[in-house]
C-alpha cells in the first residue's frame, strides 16, 4: 500500500477504510472484512457511534499495531482544551487503543482553539502521531495554521469528481497539510456510478467506476477513505494499483467538476446550527 509523509514524517497509507453511517451493529464485522481484505488504516469518528465496534475488530484481528493506522475525530459538543483532553481519552478508551495515529477536529465550529491547544500537547505527550482537521475551508485553515505552533497534518474534506477541491488542495500543499477526501463516491448523487465519462474510463481498463474514481484520486496525491459494507466491494475498492488513468484521462474527469458540495455547505448558518445541535453524550 502506498503511503504519504505528512508534514512530521509519519507515514499514512493513501488508501484506508471508512466507517461513516455504518450502525454500530455492522461496524465490527465490517471492519473485520476491511482488514482481512488488507485495509491497515481505519477512520472514524465520535460522532459515528462505533469506535468500540472499531476497537473490538482491531483486538481480534491479531493485527500488529504498528502495522494499523487509526483516525478518529472530535465532536463540536466536546470542544475545548478541558472538553477535547476528556473526549480523546473516551475515544482512546472505546478503542482499546494506547495512542491515535491521527486526531482530527471533526467540524471547523465551537472553541477549536481551544481543542487544538489540547491536541498539541496531547501530541507532544506520544499519545497522538499526527493532529489535523476536517472541514475547514481554507480561510480557517490558514488562521489555524497562522496562530498555533503545530500546523494540521491532515484536512479531510468532501472531495469527489463534482466537487474536486482543486484550489483547496493547492494551498494545502503550499501549507503542508494533507487533503484527505470524504465521500469520494458523493454517496451515488448525480448518477455517479452509471456517469458515462466514468463507465467509459473503467471500461478501457476493465475497471469499475469505483476504481476509477479511488485511481484519480490516488493520481492526484488525494488519500481516501471509501466505505462499503460488502467485503466485494472492499477488495474492489483497494485493487487500484494496477493501473494508471492517462493524462487525458485525468482532465476528462476534472472537466466534471461543479466547484460546489453535493451534501452541505459549512458557511451556511443553518448548518452550523444543525451540526452544532448533534450531541455524542
Amino acid at each position: 500500500m502506498p503511503q504519504i509523509a505528512l508534514n512530521n514524517g509519519v507515514r499514512m497509507p493513501i488508501l484506508g477504510f471508512g466507517v461513516y453511517q455504518i450502525p454500530p451493529e455492522q461496524t465490527e464485522q465490517a471492519v473485520t472484512d476491511a482488514l482481512a481484505a488488507g485495509y491497515r488504516h481505519i477512520d472514524t469518528a465520535a460522532a459515528y457511534f462505533n469506535e468500540e465496534a472499531v476497537g473490538r475488530a482491531i483486538k481480534k484481528s491479531g493485527i500488529a499495531r504498528d502495522e494499523l493506522f487509526i483516525t478518529t475525530k472530535l465532536w463540536i459538543q466536546d470542544a475545548g482544551e478541558d472538553n477535547a483532553e476528556r473526549a480523546f481519552e473516551t475515544s482512546l478508551r472505546k478503542l482499546g487503543l494506547d495512542y491515535l495515529d491521527l486526531y482530527l477536529i471533526h467540524q471547523p465550529y465551537g472553541d477549536y482553539y481551544g481543542s487544538w491547544r489540547a491536541m498539541e500537547q496531547l501530541h507532544r505527550q506520544g499519545l497522538i502521531k499526527a493532529i489535523g482537521v476536517s472541514n475547514f475551508y481554507p480561510d480557517r485553515l490558514v488562521d489555524l495554521i497562522d496562530h498555533n505552533e503545530i500546523a494540521p497534518a491532515v484536512n479531510q474534506i468532501e472531495t469527489h469528481p463534482y466537487f474536486q477541491r482543486v484550489a483547496d488542495q493547492e494551498l494545502m500543499r503550499e501549507r503542508g497539510v494533507q487533503i484527505e477526501s470524504w465521500g469520494p463516491f458523493a454517496e451515488g448523487r448525480n448518477n455517479l456510478f452509471s456517469d458515462p465519462t466514468l463507465s467509459e474510463i473503467g471500461a478501457a481498463h476493465g475497471k469499475s467506476v469505483a476504481q476509477v474514481v479511488l485511481r484519480w484520486l490516488i493520481q492526484r496525491d488525494v488519500a481516501v477513505i471509501p466505505k462499503s459494507v460488502r467485503a466485494d466491494r472492499m477488495r474492489e475498492n483497494i485493487d487500484v494499483f494496477d493501473f494508471e488513468l492517462t493524462d487525458e484521462e485525468m482532465a476528462r474527469i476534472g472537466a466534471m467538476d461543479t466547484g460546489a458540495s453535493l451534501f452541505l455547505d459549512h458557511r451556511d448558518p443553518a448548518t452550523v446550527g444543525q451540526l452544532g445541535s448533534l450531541r455524542v453524550h
